[in-house]
C-alpha cells in the first residue's frame, strides 16, 4: 500500500502554524500539522499571569474574532482562542510528535518523528518559533537546580532571594511579580538602564521600584559564577558576592538553527537570518517555507503574531501560483 502524501506538512502548531493550516484547508490542499508539544506549545509555557503586549484584534487569525475581557488579553484567553479555532475547524494536527529528521527523496520530503512515524509531503512549512532554546549564560553553576531560563509563577519565589538576569519585558514582569509576592529581588542588567522595548505602561513601575530601593538593580553588570547559596557578579570593576536562592536568567531565546541547517536553509550573517523570498516565504530549498518569528533569526523582536499572520496567506498563494505555473 502506497503511503499517503500530503500537499503540505506544517511543523509547529502555534498561532502561525494554525493560520497556515487554515489557509491550506481553504485552498483544498491536503495538510497536516506536526507539533512536539501541546497545541500552541510556546504560549502554554509562557508565565501564568502573562498579558500580551498586543490587543486582542491584533492576535486574530483568519479574521476570527478574539474577544477578551481587557484590551490586553491574558495567556489563558489566548490558549482558549487558538484551541477553539483548531477544534471548530477540525484541523489535522498530530500533537506530542517531534520531527527528528527530514530527507528529500523522489521530489518529496520524508519526515521522521520521535514516534518513528514516516510522513510524506510535497512541501514543508516551518513555523517553530524560537522559545525552545534559551540563550545560555555560559558560566560556572548554570546547571544548578536553582537556575532557570523560564519564568512561570511568582509564588515559588516568596521570601527567597532571587536574581533576575536581563531587562527585557519578561525580566521586568518577573521582577515586579516576584517582588509583589514577597520575594527579595535583585536585577542583574548588562546594559546601563531598563530597555526601551519594555512595555510603556510597565517601564515607570520598574524604574520607580528600583529608585525607591524595593527592587535592587546592578546595571552594567554581569554574573560570573553561581553557587548553591550565592552569585558572584562584576560591577563597576568590582567583584561582588551576593546571597542568593534562585537565579531566573531571562536572557532571550533563539530558533533551532541546527534544524534549519539540517534542512539546508542558508543562514546569513551574525544574526543568522534565514534565506527566504519576501513575497512567497519560500527558502533557498525548493518547496520549504518559513512562517512566523523564525524568519528573524536571532532578531527575535522583529516578528510577532500580529505582523507575521500574513505569512500564511503569502505561502499558500505562492504554492498555488507555483502549481498553476507547473501545469501551463
Amino acid at each position: 500500500m502506497s503511503p499517503k502524501i500530503f500537499d503540505v506538512l506544517i511543523i509547529g502548531a502555534g498561532p502561525i502554524g494554525i493560520a497556515c493550516a487554515l489557509e491550506a484547508k481553504k485552498a483544498g490542499l491536503e495538510y497536516i500539522i506536526v507539533e512536539k508539544g501541546p497545541i500552541v506549545n510556546s504560549l502554554y509555557h509562557y508565565p501564568v499571569n502573562m498579558h500580551f503586549f498586543s490587543t486582542s484584534e491584533k492576535l486574530e487569525i483568519d479574521e476570527i474574532p478574539f474577544i477578551s475581557k481587557e484590551a490586553k488579553p491574558s495567556k489563558q484567553e489566548a490558549l482558549e482562542y487558538y484551541r477553539r479555532i483548531a477544534t471548530s475547524n477540525k484541523l489535522n494536527i498530530s500533537l506530542f510528535e517531534k520531527v527528528e529528521r527530514v530527507r528529500k527523496m523522489d521530489g518529496m520530503f520524508e519526515v521522521i518523528t520521535n514516534k518513528e512515524f514516516h510522513l510524506y509531503a510535497e512541501r514543508i512549512i516551518i513555523a517553530t518559533g524560537f522559545y525552545d532554546i534559551p540563550n545560555k549564560l555560559q558560566l560556572p553553576g548554570e546547571d544548578l537546580k536553582k537556575v532557570t531560563h523560564y519564568y512561570n509563577d511568582p509564588h515559588l519565589y516568596a521570601f527567597q532571594k532571587v536574581a533576575i538576569v536581563g531587562a527585557s519585558n519578561s525580566a521586568v514582569d518577573a521582577a515586579l511579580e516576584i517582588y509583589r509576592k514577597g520575594g527579595d529581588v535583585t536585577m542583574i542588567v548588562r546594559g546601563e538602564a531598563i530597555g526601551d522595548r519594555v512595555k510603556y505602561w510597565v517601564k515607570p513601575d520598574i524604574e520607580n521600584r528600583i529608585k525607591e530601593g524595593s527592587i535592587k538593580a546592578y546595571f552594567d553588570a554581569e554574573i560570573k559564577e553561581i553557587s548553591e547559596d550565592s552569585i558572584t557578579i562584576e560591577h563597576s570593576d568590582k567583584t561582588i558576592e551576593l546571597e542568593n536562592d534562585f537565579v531566573v536568567a531571562l536572557t532571550g531565546y533563539k530558533p533551532n538553527f541546527a534544524f534549519l541547517n539540517m534542512m539546508g536553509i542558508d543562514l546569513k550573517g551574525d544574526q543568522k537570518i534565514p534565506a527566504y523570498h519576501p513575497e512567497t516565504m519560500e527558502t533557498n530549498v525548493d518547496n520549504v517555507y518559513l512562517a512566523g518569528v523564525i524568519c528573524g533569526g536571532k532578531e527575535t523582536h522583529k516578528w510577532f503574531i500580529e505582523n507575521s499572520r500574513i505569512h500564511a496567506t503569502m505561502i499558500i498563494k505562492g504554492i498555488l501560483a507555483k502549481e498553476k505555473a507547473a501545469v501551463q
